[in-house]
């Protein structure tokens, strides 16, 4: 999310959207649509969506169209139709997204059309800081001021203070199965501007456009659709930490916190449940929650593991029993193994001969934002051994891209010699200007968090 410093009435509406309901858990706001068609949340809507860059929807139009033709006067022309109540959402384009590591599988999802999602980005600028002020403390997913980090964090402090028997748990299909009607009876409660509340619905029932192999389109969802809201709207996410903050405010007040001795952790759809001991009643307290929230777990990948004996993967990271360097035992966190076969598979691909055409700067550029976001994100754990191996693989295929881009000349003659030479000076300036995990793990504040820069984005591997 881009900063909103450029337009000062927005944040501090924003604030105060925040601040009041956060005085008042049972306030219910009542005007708020005429926020939404003001001009400084369409600007700012439109810059954020534009940040995100993304696909278009149904209508085919870029950002680059809209740029062509004239923002200003497209955000205007949005604006009257909004204010006029003429504003009608399009429909979501579905595309299916393979699944890392699991061949033949594909996650949907949904893109709505720039238009659509400009008007969502306006609505969530509206309404995210009234609902963040009663997300859990234990939610950490599409937060302002919180990370997947933070929450991996949250799990490491929970195996040090002896949680150790823990439930891995798997959603099925969240985001397909939130149930319409308990999803905004949870918006309600917080939102009464029937206009608003109008959007919203009217998002969950656009009709899903979906475009098979050959050219066929086929028609879903709409009016008659009960359940889903679809990934990749800008709005979805909000709307699924709403519906979640169901279960995790309901955990407390059965008082499954404190009879099974656990702690919950949770990012979007993921989410794990470390108790002392408890493990198994946990996970079945959790079943029946769910079901009455009509979501279901995915009993394949969902478990009930003592740390100590069996590891278990959440946001990236498998946690289990590590060592240190002297030999002793304890719990904590590393890169999995799917991530580290991810950022080996990415540099293979850049450095691949067909990349050869490329200049070494270019080269190493990439490599170099690669590294630094991957231990951006994994820097914590004990990680030496694998920035070593990294580090190394790094630079044998640095050596071999460039041995192959610097190839000497076949014939027998002097300059082939002097080439030789030339050539390896080459190879050795181009693995010069790779940055290594070692290098970035020297630079560290003083509470072990890293200085390095620019932080690169990295997308982990999800479990």
């Amino acid at each position: 999310m881009i900063s909103l410093a450029r337009w000062p009435k927005v944040k501090d509406l924003r604030e105060k959207l925040n601040g009041r309901a956060k005085a008042k858990p049972r306030y219910r706001f009542y005007t708020l649509y005429d926020k939404v068609y003001r001009k400084d949340f369409l600007d700012a809507a439109w810059a954020q969506c534009r940040e995100n860059h993304g696909a278009p929807g149904v209508d085919g139009m870029t950002f680059e169209d809209i740029e062509a033709a004239g923002v200003e006067k497209y955000l205007a022309e949005l604006a009257t139709e909004l204010k006029e109540l003429r504003y009608r959402p399009q429909a979501v384009r579905r595309v299916m997204i393979p699944k890392e590591g699991q061949p033949g599988k594909f996650r949907p999802l949904g893109i709505p059309t720039i238009r659509d999602r400009i008007v969502q980005q306006a609505v969530k600028l509206l309404i995210e800081p009234i609902f963040d002020a009663d997300f859990t403390e234990n939610a950490y997913g599409y937060r302002e001021g919180r990370s997947a980090q933070d929450a991996v964090d949250d799990v490491d402090r929970g195996l040090r203070s002896k949680y150790v028997d823990v439930v891995d748990a798997d959603l099925s299909k969240y985001f397909d199965t939130i149930p319409h009607e308990e999803l905004m009876r949870s918006v309600e409660r917080r939102i009464a501007d029937g206009k608003v509340l109008w959007q919203i619905r009217a998002w969950l029932k656009v009709p899903v456009h979906e475009t098979h192999e050959r050219g066929k389109t086929v028609i879903s969802g709409g009016k008659k659709t009960k359940a889903g809201t679809p990934q990749g709207g800008v709005i979805s996410p909000l709307l699924a930490n709403i519906y979640f903050r169901r279960f995790l405010v309901a955990w407390e007040q059965f008082g499954f916190d404190r009879k099974y001795e656990s702690r919950i952790v949770n990012y979007a759809d993921d989410f794990v449940i470390l108790t002392r001991k408890h493990a198994r009643e946990a996970l079945r307290a959790a079943r029946r929650l769910l079901a009455g929230l009509k979501l279901t777990l995915n009993e394949t990948k969902t478990r009930a593991v003592r740390a100590w004996q069996e590891s278990f993967t959440f946001l990236g990271f498998t946690f289990g029993k590590l060592h240190t360097r002297d030999g002793r035992e304890y719990l904590g966190g590393t890169p999995s193994a799917k991530n580290v076969r991810k950022f080996r598979e990415t540099v293979r691909e850049i450095t691949a001969t067909r990349e050869t055409r490329r200049s070494a700067a270019s080269v190493a550029e990439a490599l170099n934002h690669q590294t630094r976001g991957f231990w951006n994100y994994f820097h914590r754990g004990t990680v030496s051994e694998l920035i070593h191996d990294l580090d190394q693989y790094l630079w044998d295929r640095m050596g071999i891209w460039a041995k192959r881009k610097y190839r000497p000349p076949r014939q027998r003659s002097p300059q082939r010699a002097s080439g030789a030479k030339t050539r390896w000076a080459k190879v050795r300036a181009a693995r010069k200007l790779l940055v290594r995990g070692r290098d970035l793990n020297l630079l560290r504040d003083r509470n072990g968090g890293p200085l390095f820069a620019p932080a690169a984005r990295y997308a982990p591997v999800m479990s």
